[in-house]
């Protein structure tokens, strides 16, 4: 459609908190889906439901719900889909966080959940023939190592037993994969990442068929968790250059992993565009792109990777990723300083590892920039 929201070009920020009816009769009919509208913040927003429509055709979904983050969308989402005493199915590599929303929140209401490799099929298998499980939920790639779940197959195996498919797309954004197409029945981005893509706004967004976007919203609706008006207009304005900035940092990416697994102080690229990764089949199958994302591991030990993160002066040491800025990070300081070594060796976090996020940067630059960093050290 060329017609704008009150036909201004760019869609108006509706900041109010609460909306009026005529009068009675305009209410009921509000309360009947006869009348289009909204009712009161929390319950949705004109500017928020631009974005989510926009989100529904990249994705190819029914229906779109934003929330204020990527976390709220996903435990909204497992609170609403997973009963009491249920049980989930996720893969090892995961974004900490989400790992401990599992494992220490939802056992509280009894849910039990299995946690396999990401490539482990036949540990899905018994899971689904040992426990009635609910949900299976993987990000595709995962953080940080970038692994990527066989989509059709998981999707193929859970409609045997009316599990739901929920995936984490936020590294790979609908421009590379579209997990709904691939046979998912739920896709979850972290909004702050590549759809917003400045850096500047917090947001989630959960997308699938309507009978499962309504059950979150319902719980959305008592939790809260709801986007306000101004940071949905950032993250539609963000939108607008996705395709673009997701090609470029696409290719930045898949030439600085080669240029990196090359490199004689380098030990281990992890990246699902290059050959060596252990699901690079499965990527190339289902991932048009490979995204901007770079996980590796430098030759030395905790302090050498740090001082090689030092050295580095084009990328921000921070957490986050999918901006316009390069961002770099050690995940055992940025996200496991607090676990220790036993634990982080648990989790597989290995003290040398590096994550990088290609902004929109030269390529050239980039890599001029890691360059002199891994001569430093």
């Amino acid at each position: 459609m060329r017609q704008g929201l009150l036909d201004s070009l760019t869609t108006p920020i509706v900041q109010t908190s609460t909306y009026t009816f005529k009068n009675t009769a305009e209410l009921i009919a509000y309360q009947e889906g006869r009348h289009g509208s909204f009712e009161y913040g929390r319950y949705g927003n004109p500017t928020a439901r631009v974005v989510e429509e926009k989100i529904m055709a990249l994705e190819g979904a029914e229906d779109c719900l934003l929330s204020s983050s990527g976390m709220c969308s996903a435990t909204t989402m497992l609170l609403a889909l997973v009963p009491q005493g249920g049980h989930i199915v996720t893969t090892t590599d995961c974004y900490r966080r989400t790992r401990q929303f599992i494992q220490t929140v939802l056992p509280k209401m009894g849910i039990s959940c299995t946690v396999i490799d990401p490539a482990d099929i036949k540990g899905l298998q018994r899971a689904l023939e040992q426990n009635k499980v609910s949900l299976f939920f993987s990000e595709s790639p995962t953080n940080p190592y970038l692994r990527c779940v066989d989509i059709p197959k998981i999707a193929e195996l859970c409609a045997a037993t009316d599990t739901i498919v929920c995936i984490d797309s936020t590294f790979a954004t609908p421009v590379n994969s579209r997990a709904l197409a691939l046979g998912a029945d739920l896709v979850i981005h972290s909004a702050t990442k590549y759809l917003a893509g400045h850096n500047d706004v917090l947001a989630g967004a959960i997308c699938g068929s309507a009978d499962l976007v309504e059950a979150v919203r319902s719980m959305h609706n008592v939790l809260g968790g709801v986007i306000d008006a101004h940071a949905s207009y950032l993250l539609l304005r963000g939108m607008k250059t996705l395709g673009l900035r997701v090609a470029h940092q696409n290719r930045s990416a898949i030439e600085i992993a080669g240029r990196l697994e090359a490199h004689p102080k380098i030990s281990r690229v992890h990246y699902p565009g290059l050959p060596s990764h252990p699901d690079h089949d499965i990527a190339v199958k289902q991932m048009s792109g490979f995204g901007g994302v770079i996980s590796f591991e430098v030759k030395g030990d905790l302090w050498k990777t740090a001082a090689f993160i030092d050295a580095c002066q084009l990328p921000y040491i921070a957490p986050s990723l999918g901006g316009v800025e390069s961002l770099i990070e050690q995940p055992t300081v940025i996200s496991y300083w607090d676990q220790g070594p036993e634990k982080r060796a648990e989790y597989g976090i290995r003290d040398n590892l590096v994550r990088f996020s290609c902004g929109v940067e030269d390529m050239e630059d980039i890599w001029a920039d890691m360059q002199q960093a891994l001569e430093k050290i």
